[in-house]
């Protein structure tokens, strides 16, 4: 019912910053929270950030203050800047929808970041 894709990963150098783009396609409306969660290797998956539809944050304590989270529900589209990006950042990030007719949980299929020192 909801597709979501990820792009803008990549390789960056510690101190550096990327963007992360998640568009969500088939029934979009019924989405309320969208987020990013990453997992590193040998370790559980964790959570970034959290936005609602009109804009209400959530944040890790490892990332405030370096990474924002954002939406354009025009694009149903949301971001996460990152800034100031460091080692211990980098992981497979993935998007997340919740939908709210379907009570699921929708998940895209992972970006890799990886931040080199």
């Amino acid at each position: 019912q909801v597709q979501l894709v990820e792009s803008g990963g990549g390789l960056v150098q510690q101190g550096g910053s990327l963007r992360l783009s998640c568009a969500a396609s088939g029934s979009p409306s019924s989405i309320t929270t969208m987020g990013w969660y990453r997992q590193a290797p040998g370790k559980q998956r964790e959570l970034v950030a959290t936005i609602t539809k009109y804009g209400s944050t959530n944040y890790a304590d490892s990332v405030k203050g370096r990474f924002t989270i954002s939406r354009d529900n025009a694009k149903n589209t949301v971001y996460l800047q990152m800034h100031n990006l460091k080692p211990e950042d980098t992981a497979v990030y993935y998007c997340s929808a919740f939908g709210t007719i379907s009570s699921r949980t929708y998940w895209g299929q992972g970006t890799q970041v990886t931040v080199s020192s």
